[in-house]
């Protein structure tokens, strides 16, 4: 692990570095050479860079995760008819909000005369174009590494919870998994040989999840990721194929759902859409960046079609039994139990590249400030450190679809809703902006805040209501005995 020199620079005990790195820095690793700034080819275009296919493939795998599986409950939360039509809004609104993080990225670079930023780094030069922001800039930075960091181990303790879910039903189900897919009417694995809880199954894969997350380069992981996202996009496949062919008739869904439930609508969505962190590292590394808005529009567009029509027919398939993630509620047979395993598998290896960016964060500057013979100790304490707290946290709060919507409104409502909006206004402040463009800015960053306030609220309350219930139950049990 390479420590960051700007700490020696500076002396000061920062968590946050200068040049640190992004999320497709993990999933798209830079060429060898000259630092960033250096490598013109990423703002001119050149012979290294990722061609149009290449950032489209990596576009789509940084915006495709859990999230997606978690839309059908979504859709339930707001409605059969609603809960599209939102998910569609949404989607422009996000596309358009990653459109101005480009923008300003783009504006902000010729004003500074460098190659390219960070999305850290675009709020910290967009607080300086404002006078009186000036001083206080480098909290710019700080702030979006922050919620950076909130977001991907949000994630990670979202993959804790996903793995203990689907392997635990796959466990109890193995007796009772058959050939047949349709011996299952209600289209539900049916719990037959209870086994202990998934809090338990959890702790059983913290030790190899550590273990990924030792891995000193993640080039060696990249085949294995290539493996996952093979598996991952057949079980979507799959997943797919069951829920069109077993829609039941007449369908009597709501076509909107309950006013208190739309905040957890709000969370898991903007769950699902939390890819803008992934946008500056793609267009910096395009081998031409002036064709990156058409491979935004084009793999925003189909992420946007994927979220609305998974997310319509999953609920309209397994109707007011859909659960936190649809592989939940997929039959008791062995094609299907195959796909929770692989999406597993593949949930297993990403875990690593999520973790990598809240890791090369937090740990460099600290490993900086200790001897050359204990960094690699201090490196891998830190990340089995980092790891159990993800893994405590999501055995705190193991629900599933909890979980996702509390990560979404806590974090991803800032990323993707709040901060681009704010960004345009502070960036293009000395050229002025129209009204229209700014009360347009206002009233996204607004809806992200509000929808940040309810969904933080609503995802909470539901916690503790489920928590309760499950204690009470707990004691009605042993009194019984």
């Amino acid at each position: 692990m390479m420590a960051s020199s700007d700490v020696d620079i500076r002396g000061e005990a920062s968590l946050f570095s200068d040049q640190n790195p992004s999320e497709m820095d993990a999933l798209c690793p830079s060429p060898p050479g000259p630092s960033r700034p250096q490598r013109n080819y990423e703002r001119i275009g050149g012979r290294t860079g990722t061609s149009f296919c290449q950032t489209l493939i990596h576009l789509l795998k940084g915006n495709i995760g859990t999230g997606l599986l978690g839309l059908p409950l979504a859709v339930k939360n707001a409605g059969l008819v609603l809960g599209p039509v939102s998910l569609l809004c949404m989607g422009i609104v996000a596309v358009h909000c990653m459109r101005l993080l480009v923008n300003c990225s783009h504006h902000l670079s010729a004003k500074i005369n460098r190659p390219s930023l960070s999305y850290g780094e675009a709020m910290q030069y967009g607080m300086e174009n404002v006078s009186w922001l000036r001083r206080h800039s480098q909290w710019g930075k700080r702030t979006v590494d922050l919620f950076l960091i909130i977001t991907q181990l949000g994630f990670c303790c979202v993959y804790f919870v996903f793995l203990s879910d689907n392997v635990k039903q796959v466990v109890e189900a193995a007796n009772a998994t058959t050939f047949s897919c349709q011996i299952n009417n209600t289209n539900q694995t049916q719990i037959l040989v209870p086994s202990f809880d998934s809090r338990l199954y959890m702790l059983c894969f913290l030790p190899a999840v550590i273990l990924l997350v030792f891995t000193p380069n993640l080039k060696y992981l990249a085949p294995l990721s290539l493996v996952a996202n093979l598996v991952m996009t057949a079980s979507l496949i799959l997943i797919y194929f069951y829920s069109l062919t077993n829609i039941p008739h007449p369908i009597t869904l709501p076509k909107v759902g309950k006013a208190k439930d739309y905040p957890l609508f709000f969370g898991t969505a903007i769950f699902a859409f939390e890819g803008i962190g992934v946008v500056l590292p793609l267009e910096n590394k395009m081998q031409r960046p002036q064709k990156f808005t058409l491979v935004l529009y084009v793999g925003m567009g189909i992420v946007t079609f994927l979220y609305i029509s998974l997310g319509t027919i999953g609920y309209m398939c397994f109707g007011n039994d859909i659960v936190g993630s649809i592989t939940l509620n997929l039959p008791n047979c062995w094609t299907y139990q195959a796909v929770k395993l692989l999406y597993c598998f593949g949930i297993f290896i990403t875990f690593a590249l999520q973790f990598y960016v809240p890791a090369e964060i937090l740990i460099p500057p600290v490993v900086a400030r200790v001897s050359e013979r204990w960094e690699i100790a201090v490196d891998l304490l830190l990340r089995t450190v980092l790891v159990i707290f993800t893994c405590a946290l999501a055995i705190l709060i193991p629900e599933l679809d909890l979980v996702i919507s509390l990560v979404g409104s806590v974090s991803s409502s800032f990323l993707a809703l709040i901060f681009p909006p704010i960004l345009q206004i502070l960036a293009f402040h000395t050229e002025g902006l129209s009204p229209l463009v700014t009360a347009k800015n206002a009233v996204i960053s607004l809806i992200g805040l509000i929808g940040f306030l309810a969904g933080t609220y609503v995802a909470i309350e539901h916690i503790i209501l489920r928590n309760s219930r499950k204690h009470n139950d707990t004691l009605s049990s042993y009194m019984v005995q």
